[in-house]
């Protein structure tokens, strides 16, 4: 005859469950908190930045906020990255699944994120590609577009996203590549700075040359559409 389990074994899956909630609480009251707190703070630091520190490279960057940045920065962005950037709610499915197919027919790998998506990832995550970090992606995306709007998104985008080696922000890029600040951006280099935030590392926004070079001039085209069409109007 079987022994029914005792007090001690019935217990802990009970413990297990009680520690298993108790995480889930502390993640989402915390995780609110700290994007709640980045509504109104400039992030101090994020872990790509870290990483620049670790490697000693050091880090460069200057906050600029949205209402001081040339409106074609923002124009550029959202042409280069997210033309639905004002109309989705974080998350552009067809330009997900579009990324799919082009990727699953072997062309130039490019993702499906979102401008919103890419603000999440560089305030509180990693770089990476596994499910466990795209999740969490989801989740800090879904809280910024609540709790922050589509201003302080982009605002935070522009001056955390990395325009080169150690360098952070459309600011400090603008000052780096054209020594002035990113209040008084031509459409041309803004479009430059728009061209290299997908690889910072890798490409220049001083005479740019080869893919960049065009990718930059199809950019500086889009900007005029963007703000024909409107598709910056959240922005104002």
């Amino acid at each position: 005859m079987a022994r029914s389990p005792t007090p001690k074994r019935r217990a802990l899956p009970y413990r297990i469950g009680w520690w298993i909630g108790r995480g889930i609480v502390f993640f989402v009251t915390g995780s609110i908190l700290w994007v709640l707190v980045y509504r109104f703070v400039p992030p101090p630091v994020t872990i790509t930045m870290l990483g620049d520190l670790a490697a000693g490279r050091g880090i460069t960057k200057d906050w600029m906020s949205l209402s001081r940045i040339d409106a074609d920065m923002a124009r550029a962005a959202i042409g280069a990255e997210d033309g639905n950037f004002c109309s989705h709610s974080g998350f552009d499915v067809n330009a997900i699944s579009e990324a799919m197919q082009r990727n699953a027919k072997g062309r130039r790998l490019r993702g499906g994120s979102t401008i919103s998506q890419q603000t999440a990832k560089n305030a509180f995550l990693w770089q990476g590609r596994s499910y466990f970090r795209k999740a969490l992606e989801a989740w800090f995306t879904l809280l910024i577009e609540t709790i922050w709007g589509k201003p302080r998104i982009m605002e935070v985008y522009l001056n955390i996203a990395e325009t080169g080696i150690g360098t952070y922000g459309v600011n400090a890029g603008a000052q780096r590549y054209f020594k002035h600040d990113a209040s008084r951006l031509s459409t041309t280099e803004a479009a430059r700075i728009a061209a290299i935030l997908p690889l910072p590392k890798k490409r220049g926004a001083i005479s740019p040359t080869g893919f960049t070079r065009r990718y930059g001039n199809n950019i500086a085209r889009r900007v005029s559409v963007v703000a024909r069409g409107g598709l910056d109007s959240c922005l104002r």
